[in-house]
């Protein structure tokens, strides 16, 4: 059927809209409405045009492929042929078809104005397929057709159409057709061929947190050259995570996680593929990367920046969560947007539920450890597959194990009960499709097709929510779920506890009053691991192997001490986004002296203690000599969170402060460092963890604007225990009279003096009569962690009630 103009074969990007995805499949429909409406605002988007679906359907007709696809297609549902003999001889069907002359002069004509528009006689251009049942908000179709990378000249870009229309049958596109409710030869197929950029670095960002839906965040993945070795899942790119809602703050820049990948191999232009023939010489090709591009990270904070505004431009635009693509252009440096779809799987769950997975106490081997993919826990066997030709030997239900995954995999993988593979990260392909399938994975083990057998019995676990574990045999657990909505009201502020910013995001939905307590000595031992003192005196490191190390643990920093500002300062930059601006009380480090020994380094810098839980910790630390020094960075890492970043909720709290003289030195030096109590909105508070604490609550009151107590090592000084004896446990009891005299009187004394009162720990939790003491005593807030978050709440609604009904029946009639 001849075009015409109401019709036409080729529709030009500035020609197309969002609304347009009947016409030209929904990949090109938003590349036109990304061109016509974010250029605008400043976003960048590569030129092209698109082929219409009706040249697709008319391409069918007029090389007589109608009937023999829905022959082939009824011999799949009747099971007379395999999905594999179906799709082969469909594409098979469609390579051997030809345009005829009108259709391919239009693709021509449309490729040859590209290209003189570019500046280049052959443009190198992209070759997408874009079908009409695409980017929709309920199924995302991506991956499901193929893409043909750096096509240039004439009978390239013709060969590479033809493989498009055939990639419409590939057997995953089938089988996802048939799950989504989509008859087959009712969906279409249009091209888009558009100006291909040669990569720098690409990669891919989502408008979300992926693992947890949490949407005030922008995360960006990336590597060098192409991106499709991040989907591939051969590389683990880098990665950063930027914080939304701060982000149009005059001077802040909250980017709150780098991560820096190994970006082994990345994938670039051919040099040597041809413009006659693009299946004699590939026109891309994989290559090792250098130890440069291995310890360097592929985007400056500029550029990480300005990505985050564009997807916030892109999300505003579309009104919705959104997956996006990006590149940056090698020739001058420029960022661009390849790309965008609506993300389908976060966005559209149930934030009124929480579903939180416990795994038993085990002493289980752990046999593996890897990037989790979602929050859940498998147990089944393993079964190791390295083709998904051999989808018919997998058994439904089983642990799929394999080296990576491609879009050839989608098939098998839903009949899996969980993934392990040995490479990826978690923007890879296994790790994009098993949290669309809502199937459990762990990626990047690197050796799981080596160490694990099929047929054996593993416990596969997301439930930490930072590194998944594969554990040997099966091992019991608990899914819990929380219905946020029935969750108690109660007057006593409920908030929770945090330990590490990996898996933070997981408790957003929880209707906290913000974070009670989070430890810097966690984030430094997890993600830091080195001894500050080290890193401001590699001098006095005299072991060349630690020195080795400590300096391959920094790389990709010039600076050793900024190292460790930056890491810890993106650390609690993140706790404190998760709640942004709901308070975060942040306590500073209180490792003993053994424990900081044990950081990289330590052994260098550390004292030899006969009992280190009463030696150098916490605020006698802070101005001593041996750690003065490292505590400045701890401050300076603070400032940067609140300042630099935005995050003014940042409440800073001071552990085992034993004198008053002690609290005026530590100050003395925090101020001296950039943190000066009651500048900028600065609250400090004191951990109230020892007797002296409470006896001179009121001139420790004068110093701090809060107090925390501590009711651990409280017990442990009243009572004179070891709070670590195992023979002594059975009278370790913060409910005894003793201690329970001790908070009573500091929670009135500093009520006295206009101070607040929390209190960190589970025993309000797991004794119903030491919460409703508390609520008796009239503490402002108790933080408890997020797991025992919903019972926490339930605990002290009770204690309440029970409280009012006991005043009402005591109070005197009139």
């Amino acid at each position: 059927m001849p075009s015409d103009a109401a019709h036409p074969l080729i529709h030009h990007y500035r020609q197309i809209h969002v609304n347009d995805v009947n016409i030209v499949g929904g990949k090109n429909a938003s590349l036109g409405e990304m061109i016509n409406h974010l250029s605008q605002a400043g976003v960048c988007v590569p030129d092209g045009f698109a082929t219409s679906a009706q040249l697709y359907r008319d391409f069918l007709s007029q090389n007589g492929l109608d009937a023999p696809i829905s022959a082939l297609l009824e011999a799949l549902d009747n099971q007379t042929l395999s999905l594999q003999e179906v799709g082969s001889e469909i594409r098979t069907l469609i390579k051997q078809g030809n345009f005829n002359s009108e259709q391919q002069h239009a693709i021509l004509d449309a490729y040859h104005q590209l290209s003189k528009k570019i500046g280049v006689l052959y443009a190198s251009v992209a070759v997408r397929s874009s079908a009409t049942a695409e980017d929709l908000p309920e199924a995302s179709f991506a991956g499901q057709q193929e893409s043909y990378l750096n096509i240039r000249g004439d009978e390239a870009l013709i060969e590479a159409c033809k493989l498009c229309f055939a990639s419409l049958y590939t057997d995953r596109a089938i089988v996802y057709r048939q799950e989504q409710g989509f008859e087959h030869q009712q969906v279409a197929l249009s091209i888009g061929i558009q100006q291909m950029i040669e990569s720098h670095s690409s990669g891919v960002m989502f408008s979300l947190d992926t693992e947890s839906g949490f949407p005030d965040v922008v995360i960006i993945n990336g590597n060098w050259g192409l991106g499709e070795t991040i989907v591939k899942g051969s590389v683990t790119p880098d990665r950063f995570m930027v914080y939304k809602p701060l982000l149009n703050q005059a001077n802040k820049q909250p980017i709150i996680e780098k991560q820096l990948g190994n970006k082994l191999e990345k994938m670039v232009f051919n040099p040597e593929a041809r413009l006659d023939r693009p299946t004699t010489s590939s026109p891309t090709i994989t290559l090792p990367t250098t130890h440069e591009e291995q310890s360097q990270f592929i985007l400056t904070d500029a550029e990480i920046l300005q990505l985050t505004k564009w997807a916030m431009i892109t999300e505003r635009h579309y009104g919705c969560a959104m997956d996006m693509e990006w590149a940056k252009d090698s020739q001058n440096q420029q960022l661009y947007m390849l790309q965008a779809r609506p993300e389908t799987v976060e966005a559209h769950k149930n934030d009124a539920i929480l579903i939180n997975y416990q795994l038993d106490k085990t002493s289980a081997p752990i046999l593996l450890e890897g990037a989790c993919v979602g929050s859940a826990i498998a147990t089944g066997k393993t079964y190791t597959i390295l083709s998904p030709d051999d989808i018919d030997k997998f058994p439904q239900g089983a642990i799929l194990v394999t080296e990576r995954t491609d879009p050839d995999w989608v098939p098998l993988m839903r009949k899996a009960s969980g993934i392990i593979t040995d490479s990826g990260g978690p923007t890879s392909h296994a790790a994009i499709v098993s949290r669309e399938l809502r199937v459990p994975a762990i990626v990047g083990t690197e050796h799981a097709t080596q160490t694990l057998t099929s047929g054996q019995t593993v416990t596969l676990s997301c439930a930490q929510r930072t590194v998944g574990h594969v554990y040997q045999g099966a091992v019991n657990y608990t899914p819990q779920k929380i219905d946020l909505e029935s969750l108690p009201k109660t007057q006593t502020q409920i908030m929770i506890n945090a330990a590490m910013p990996d898996g933070i995001f997981h408790w957003w939905q929880l209707p906290s009053a913000g974070i009670g307590l989070t430890r810097i000595e966690f984030i430094i031992s997890s993600q830091i691991g080195l001894h500050p003192m080290a890193l401001i005196h590699p001098e006095r490191v005299t072991d060349p192997n630690v020195e080795q190390a400590i300096r391959q643990r920094c790389q990709g920093t010039a600076c050793l001490t900024d190292f460790f500002v930056d890491n810890l300062a993106r650390g609690v930059g993140k706790i404190a986004a998760s709640q942004y601006p709901k308070p975060v009380i942040v306590r500073m480090s209180d490792f003993k002296s053994n424990e900081y020994r044990g950081l990289l380094g330590g052994n260098f810098f550390e004292l030899h203690e006969e009992n280190p839980m009463l030696g150098l910790r916490g605020a006698s630390r802070y101005y001593h000599p041996s750690y003065r020094e490292a505590f400045q960075l701890e401050c300076l890492a603070i400032s940067k969170a609140r300042e630099t970043m935005g995050f003014d909720n940042i409440i800073v709290m001071i552990p085992f402060c034993r004198t008053v003289t002690e609290a005026d030195n530590v100050l003395e030096v925090m101020a001296k460092a950039g943190l000066k109590r009651g500048e900028n909105g600065l609250q400090v508070y004191v951990m109230c963890e020892i007797p002296s604490n409470v006896i001179l609550a009121e001139q420790f009151a004068a110093r701090f604007d809060g107090f925390s107590i501590g009711s651990n090592d409280l017990t442990q000084l009243v009572l004179g225990i070891d709070r670590d004896s195992a023979e002594l446990k059975p009278i370790f009891d913060a409910r005894d009279d003793a201690v329970k005299c001790l908070i009573e009187q500091v929670i009135r004394v500093a009520h006295q003096c206009g101070r607040k009162v929390g209190i960190c720990g589970q025993a309000p939790s797991d004794h119903p009569d030491f919460a409703e003491f508390l609520v008796s005593c009239g503490i402002d807030s108790i933080s408890l962690n997020p797991d025992s978050f919903a019972k926490g709440c339930q605990v002290v609604a009770n204690a309440e009630q029970a409280l009012a009904k006991k005043r009402a029946q005591t109070k005197p009639e009139k």
